[in-house]
């Protein structure tokens, strides 16, 4: 196998194992449970499900950066997060603007973790009324 072709499936192994190694933790399920309802544009994880997992995966490897585009309300990670969550293009403005307004409950503090930033989105998404 030569150096390009490792270097080239490095990122789909770093994937796969922050998936595996993410999985499915109590207080995501608790607070996540419901399914998409994709008439009201929000999106809900299922416990095990694929939506879950490329969400944790991609909060945890982006952790750092999404947060600062959270904080800003815009950003390419915190719009790479939207296109995750299922956020249709007509409400990304404000699942953005929720993101900045809401930063404070969303990021507790530096111990936060993306899993805990994750079921609070959830839960601040579940009570946004768009």
């Amino acid at each position: 196998m030569s150096i390009a072709i490792t270097f080239r499936a490095l990122p789909m192994i770093l994937l796969g194992l922050t998936m595996t190694a993410c999985g499915t933790t109590e207080s995501v399920s608790g607070t996540t449970q419901n399914t998409t309802e994709s008439t009201s544009g929000k999106t809900r994880f299922m416990p095990g499900g694929t939506i879950e997992q490329k969400v944790h995966a991609f909060a945890s490897m982006n952790f750092d950066n999404l947060k600062q585009d959270m904080a800003r309300g815009q950003g390419e990670y915190l719009a790479s997060l939207g296109a995750l969550l299922g956020v249709p293009e007509e409400r990304q403005a404000g699942f953005y603007a929720l993101t900045r307004d809401h930063y404070p409950v969303l990021i507790q503090s530096d111990r936060t973790t993306p899993g805990e930033m994750i079921a609070a989105l959830s839960d601040a998404l579940s009570l946004s009324p768009d």
